[in-house]
């Protein structure tokens, strides 16, 4: 995800791709701080686009979590 990543495009998503997104962002994440701390880092201001496309995902997810069908339990 070399371009930063809209709300709108997300949306357009399933979870599962969500997911496989924010492993992926996560991983990146890591790798990046690595590189910050043996100052090898490249793009300083990646290090933000990632952790604001991983937060973009994660309010998602929580939004389709909490407009999903509660089950009342009863039978």
């Amino acid at each position: 995800m070399a371009d930063k990543t809209r709300a709108e495009d997300l949306r357009a998503k399933s979870d599962d791709q969500l997911s496989g997104d924010l492993a992926d962002l996560k991983r990146e994440a890591f790798n990046l701080r690595f590189q910050a701390a043996t100052n090898q880092l490249e793009r300083p201001a990646r290090i933000k686009e990632v952790r604001r496309d991983i937060a973009r995902i994660k309010t998602l997810q929580t939004e389709r979590t909490l407009s999903a069908p509660v089950n009342s339990g009863k039978a």
